[in-house]
């Protein structure tokens, strides 16, 4: 791998806790990890992760509430159909950050210990 493990353990740990029916972006994620500015990393990363950690990439989206593939491509469609399944409603390949977006609460984020 071309990244730091201890950093990608961050950002698995981080997505992991995004709790089902939200999303949060790309740059959200690397702030929460404790790795600001180092939004691509996370994107990266998530391509990294060990299949049997199950981890719920698709509720990952850039900052804009786009999904992170080309619209019709067969990525963006896995990921659209994975999110309705968690009643996330995605319109023109996007979701509204302010209905769908993760707000954790200070107990979520004393929680996050790496």
């Amino acid at each position: 791998m071309a990244f730091d493990q201890s950093k990608a353990q961050k950002i698995w740990q981080t997505v992991q806790k995004i709790p089902c029916g939200k999303v949060a972006s790309y740059g959200q994620i690397a702030d929460l990890a404790g790795l600001p500015g180092r939004a691509r990393l996370v994107g990266k990363v998530l391509g990294y992760a060990p299949g049997e950690m199950q981890l719920p990439w698709y509720r990952v989206l850039r900052s804009s509430g786009q999904l992170a593939f080309k619209r019709g491509s067969a990525d963006a469609e896995r990921q659209k159909g994975l999110l309705q399944e968690e009643n996330v409603v995605v319109l023109n390949n996007r979701v509204k950050l302010k209905d769908f977006g993760w707000q954790p609460d200070l107990g979520e984020l004393l929680s996050m210990e790496f």
